[in-house]
């Protein structure tokens, strides 16, 4: 999993992205937000340290685009002219952390470790997305009855279908969601509404 450090700063970039390779992190430099939203992988397990003062695009708009396109990063914001108000903004958009320049390295350490834990959620809800979107309109009905608690003969007076053709729908619908019991599929199903 790669760490992403965006700073203008080339000074706090070479510094930080030395001391995270010295601790054994894998680190991909930017100091440009704009090649950052173009160029990075962002549909990845990832960790961003971002600085919110930058040309271009500010922490602020990366970070709202980030959360646009479901991004399953997790964001550190670094700032040297930090305020309350923005902090809280930043942590009601997700943020893990929000660190003060200069920062500590056992703080950055620490958030990391949030944001390592974070990503991987993130990445697990972003998968389940990617398959939930596979599905047919007939299998979102299918879906919706069967997690109402409905048994196959329900569904199909209900959907004014087949037994036969519930299974069907059934069985893609566990293929699509890759999921081995109905309890897996609830719990994937699960994961993706809360955040609706």
């Amino acid at each position: 999993m790669n760490i992403h450090l965006l700073d203008d700063d080339l000074t706090i970039l070479d510094a930080a992205s030395f001391l995270l390779e010295q601790a054994g992190y894998q680190v991909k430099t930017w100091s440009n937000s704009q090649q950052f939203v173009q160029q990075a992988n962002i549909f990845e397990p990832g960790i961003l340290l971002l600085d919110m003062k930058m040309p271009h695009l500010d922490g602020k708009a990366v970070h709202q685009f980030l959360q646009q396109q479901n991004s399953p990063f997790a964001v550190i914001i670094m700032t040297g002219h930090g305020d309350i108000q923005m902090a809280v903004q930043e942590l009601k958009l997700g943020a893990v952390d929000f660190l003060q320049k200069p920062m500590q390295f056992s703080q950055l350490q620490s958030a990391i470790k949030l944001a390592r834990k974070k990503t991987m959620d993130n990445y697990e809800q972003y998968q389940i997305k990617q398959c939930y979107k596979q599905l047919s309109t007939k299998e979102l009905e299918v879906l919706s009855l069967l997690l109402k608690g409905y048994i196959n003969r329900q569904i199909a007076e209900t959907l004014n279908i087949s037994v036969r053709t519930v299974e069907v729908h059934r069985s893609h619908i566990m293929e699509k969601m890759q999921a081995q019991t109905v309890a897996e599929l609830i719990y994937k199903i699960t994961l993706i509404k809360k955040d609706e």
